[in-house]
């Protein structure tokens, strides 16, 4: 048996974490002992293991609570239902990847423009694009009210 902070350390997490996820109800509520403190079981810190393991994947708490309790009934489930879970998070991480790669694009192509002389700014090509965009974007965002 284990007091919460030596689950909490062993799954790597505060015991704070641990009475977070007690009260969302995504850990079991635990025997005491008879000085009153929490005793957690190996199953416990198995159970803790996955939820951080899960949430390390970006997953959210809906999704984990799916997952658990699939995990717990394996029986009244299918693979495909885990499999949707994640491959809906395998979509969302696909599209920030996206968004990542134009980012790094216009942010390659800001700093390829600058010459990075010790001039002064007055004439620094990257608050001039940046200025040009932030006008761009309020023309073209001004009509969509």
């Amino acid at each position: 048996m284990y007091r919460i902070g030596e689950l909490a350390r062993l799954a790597g997490v505060t015991p704070e974490t641990v009475r977070y996820y007690e009260k969302e109800n995504m850990m079991e509520v635990p025997a005491r002992s008879a000085g009153g403190f929490r005793l957690y079981t190996q199953d416990d810190l198995q159970r803790l293991k996955f939820i951080r393991h899960a949430k390390l994947l970006g997953l959210s708490l809906e999704a984990i609570r799916e997952l658990l309790s699939i995990r717990v009934d394996p029986e009244s489930h299918t693979c495909q239902e885990s499999k949707n879970i994640v491959e809906e998070r395998l979509h969302e991480v696909e599209r920030r990847i996206a968004e990542l790669q134009v980012m790094r694009h216009s942010l390659q192509r800001l700093s390829e423009a600058c010459c990075g002389s010790a001039h002064t700014s007055l004439d620094c090509s990257i608050l001039e694009s940046l200025e040009q965009g932030a006008v761009k974007n309020s023309e073209s965002g001004s009509g969509k009210h």
